[in-house]
């Protein structure tokens, strides 16, 4: 059983122009193909993804951005409660809008949501947390995390946010 626990309900929930406000990220790491980890070996980018509660398919963590917190602490709070790990918030990769069934509400009478999206390089993977009774994790390359990927709007941010991201990052470092 983890120590911590998910945070619930919806009144510290932050609206903005009919849009529920949300923060995630696509938490990934480097994997070295090669077992004997030469200097010269190639690493390969893997990201963890979550199975979904509600059907088939993977998803990235995210979830409501409350009133008490920072976008950031948000989706490093997200990746703790739902995939169980921590690490390193390195860069906003975009919003993404996108419409909830189960989230409709008052303040977001249509569902809409407005995710804020970022790469997390994961450090620790948590042996419990706090939804780990109803989420599988999955380290998966990016080519089948677009497979896999439930929502059009998860796999927009992987595709064109992150990759993009990602060949940038590789481009400065390199």
């Amino acid at each position: 059983m983890s120590d911590l626990v998910a945070r619930t309900g919806r009144l510290q929930q932050r609206y903005e122009n009919g849009y529920r406000l949300v923060a995630g990220c696509i938490p990934f790491r480097y994997r070295c193909l090669d077992e004997s980890h030469h200097e010269n070996s190639e690493n390969v980018v893997e990201v963890l993804m979550i199975n979904s509660t509600s059907g088939p398919g993977l998803l990235f963590p995210k979830g409501g951005w409350e009133n008490d917190e920072t976008v950031e602490e948000a989706a490093v709070r997200e990746a703790i409660e739902e995939a169980g790990v921590r690490g390193d918030l390195l860069d906003f990769i975009g919003d993404y809008n996108f419409k909830s069934k189960t989230h409709e509400d008052e303040f977001s009478p249509e569902g809409l949501c407005k995710a804020a999206m970022f790469a997390l390089l994961v450090k620790e993977e948590l042996n419990s947390w706090p939804e780990q009774s109803t989420r599988i994790r999955s380290w998966l390359t990016i080519s089948q995390a677009i497979q896999n990927c439930r929502h059009a709007w998860m796999k927009e941010a992987l595709e064109y946010g992150f990759c993009k991201w990602l060949a940038q990052k590789r481009k400065t470092t390199s």
